[in-house]
């Protein structure tokens, strides 16, 4: 089993990175006899095996990095499926929506989502390729996984493909395999977070994630309230610091870049609430984190947020400030979650995504011809 990783920038990657590392670890545990490679790119190999993976798989660090696009499409497309015919692999699983022409066995694709054919999220050349390629992965390919049923709905309906040709397999998040959380008033000293009550929104800075919308909202909340976003910083971060100075909110907003797990966890602890008010997404998994930790969420009132978060968030219209924030005053107040967010949140895991995906592995091996 070969896994293309060929997308992975560290700190920049966001969600495919955190399917990979959940995925792929989750996979070890739970058939350990599976011989499993792990093709990435030079930077994304050291951060893989200084994180231990490479304590149960073959990580292959191919000479690319994610943003040199003529050297990631040979090392995709040439390199690659000879790295899998030598390895004589049954299976080459590609993580991030594009994949190899031929991948030298035979291929199974996830894609996440076609959220940025639908939104702004990239530039109108990236946006020509980006498409192309997932196309052409998602015709050519012998398996297609999705995360979530809505997900598959709006591929299916953007590309053109049979739904039956996929197999939704939700992602997981197990509350036993976290991080240990960086101590909180470190955290609020290093980050410059005031000792208020904090509503965190997990998730790059990208116009289709929305953010602006929170920044429009910040003057309806209750005054102690503190934004806090999460994520790396693409150039829809100026915009918002922009906009924030604008409103005049910006004593109430902190904008932080890609932290650490550790970080990532200790604020997770430190928050009141959760919100995510993006326009288009794959699966959503801030949502299913912040129910893990019994944290009250506010969210878009997209079908895959109520695919993951079920009746346990306050929904909202994202393109209304003042909804957003009635529906994050809702949240704040709801205790209820602290209990039934962890319970609801454990029927995902990723061992449970090892398992349906192990499946689709196993499909696709005995295809014939």
């Amino acid at each position: 089993m070969l896994l293309n990783a060929l997308f992975l920038a560290p700190g920049v990657s966001g969600g495919p990175d955190t399917y990979l590392r959940g995925l792929a670890a989750a996979l070890a545990r739970t058939f350990p006899t599976l011989r499993l490679t792990i093709a990435t790119t030079e930077s994304g190999g050291a951060s893989l095996r200084a994180d231990g993976f490479g304590d149960f798989a073959r990580i292959v660090a191919l000479p690319c990095e994610d943003g040199q696009r003529a050297r990631r499409q040979l090392a995709e497309q040439v390199v690659l499926p000879a790295c899998a015919r030598r390895a004589r692999v049954d299976v080459v699983h590609s993580l991030a929506s594009i994949a190899p022409l031929y991948a030298g066995a035979r291929d199974v694709v996830t894609i996440h989502d076609v959220t940025f054919l639908r939104q702004p999220t990239f530039g109108r050349l990236t946006t020509l390729g980006m498409g192309f390629l997932v196309r052409t992965a998602a015709r050519r390919a012998d398996g297609l996984i999705t995360g979530s049923n809505a997900a598959r709905d709006e591929i299916c309906a953007q590309l053109d493909i049979d739904p039956r040709r996929f197999t939704v397999v939700h992602h997981g998040h197990e509350r036993d395999r976290v991080a240990p959380p960086t101590d909180a008033g470190a955290l609020r000293a290093r980050l410059d977070i005031p000792d208020r009550r904090l509503v965190l929104s997990v998730g790059a800075k990208r116009p289709h994630k929305n953010q602006e919308l929170l920044l429009r909202a910040v003057n309806a909340l209750p005054e102690d309230i503190v934004i806090v976003l999460v994520g790396h910083p693409e150039p829809y971060d100026a915009t918002l610091r922009a906009l924030a100075t604008e409103l005049g909110v910006e004593a109430r907003v902190r904008f932080v870049d890609y932290v650490s797990d550790g970080d990532l966890e200790g604020l997770w602890r430190i928050a009141s609430a959760a919100a995510q008010p993006t326009l288009g997404e794959g699966f959503g998994l801030p949502v299913l984190e912040a129910l893990t930790h019994g944290l009250p969420v506010a969210a878009s009132d997209l079908p895959v947020l109520r695919e993951v978060g079920g009746d346990l968030v306050h929904y909202f219209d994202p393109r209304d400030p003042a909804g957003a924030a009635a529906a994050i005053v809702a949240a704040l107040d709801d205790v209820s979650v602290r209990e039934r967010g962890p319970r609801h949140a454990a029927g995902f895991s990723w061992s449970e995504a090892a398992r349906a995906t192990y499946g689709v592995y196993e499909r696709v091996s005995c295809m014939s011809g």
